[in-house]
């Protein structure tokens, strides 16, 4: 066959039927540890979810953290059982992803369990996705401090203006927010709250287009069902942790940054991220994902 008349033929074809393969092949670059305090806003279970089925990244470890006590007993919850809460929701979510490899999910004794996989040997660099306080992040660094040359942070909280007084994740624990900004050197991307407010989806399209996709999408959007009273619902749910996927699982030119000086070192702080590139690959995995089921 004359080579035109051959490119003309597979011009004529999807892409993958013409290359001979299923699509694209992306590998694992990072390993991914997720800290989160899942028993909250439900935020943190979409970021959960969407960091899990990201081919790009292989989350190793899942660990909780417990919500302000002030907001846990507003919501009727115990303050002592709100790590163990958010505990049984990500396992929850783990089930509904489906079989293969399951990272551990640890409340009591989530310090301990990031050192352990800091000190893995593996040949993918190890990242933090943290998406609530600092506290699992600043014990696991004050029980080993050397651990901060083994993996690099990426935090969603702050604010990039300096008012932080009112932004959750840093004021629910203060001294561990300093402790691992000023005094230690693990390396840092911050997401303020002007970034992560900015991933918005409505309700009328987590209800019509979310929902359907799939048993583990109708949980996802199930949970924002019973939201607990520190949580407005009006037409639209901030997806505030979806960022830990942008930074962990696109190419760095998606999270642009600038750089500010804490305590004699530079920590990193995105900005103008895109909401919607978030989303569309969120979604794209969660129909691949169905089609697999």
């Amino acid at each position: 066959m004359r080579r035109r008349h051959l490119l003309g033929c597979l011009a004529a074809l999807p892409l993958a039927q013409a290359l001979g393969r299923p699509g694209i092949v992306q590998r694992p670059l990072v390993r991914v540890i997720v800290d989160n305090d899942f028993a909250g806003d439900p935020d943190g279970l979409v970021a959960l979810a969407h960091q899990l089925l990201a081919p790009a990244t292989r989350t190793v470890l899942v660990t909780v953290s417990a919500l302000d006590p002030k907001l846990a007993r507003m919501a009727g919850l115990d303050p002592e059982r709100t790590a163990r809460d958010g505990a049984r929701r990500a396992r929850e979510l783990l089930r509904l992803a489906g079989p293969g490899p399951r990272p551990p999910v640890v409340a009591d004794g989530a310090a301990r369990a990031i050192v352990d996989a800091a000190l893995r040997d593996d040949p993918l660099p190890l990242v933090l996705a943290c998406g609530g306080p600092l506290t699992n992040v600043a014990a696991a660094l004050r029980l080993w401090p050397a651990i901060a040359e083994r993996m690099r942070l990426v935090w969603i909280g702050g604010t990039a203006a300096g008012d932080d007084s009112t932004e959750y994740n840093l004021a629910t624990d203060v001294a561990a927010a300093r402790f691992v900004l000023e005094e230690t050197r693990i390396p840092v991307l911050q997401i303020p709250a002007e970034e992560y407010r900015s991933f918005q989806v409505s309700v009328a399209t987590l209800n019509n287009e979310v929902a359907p996709i799939s048993p583990l999408a109708r949980w996802l959007v199930d949970q924002y069902r019973h939201l607990p009273p520190f949580v407005h619902l009006g037409g639209t749910l901030t997806f505030g942790d979806s960022p830990l996927v942008t930074a962990t699982a696109f190419d760095p030119g998606a999270t642009p940054f600038t750089t500010r000086s804490v305590a004699g070192r530079e920590i990193r702080m995105a900005h103008s991220l895109d909401p919607q590139l978030n989303f569309a690959d969120f979604i794209a995995l969660l129909r691949a994902h169905a089609r697999r089921a």
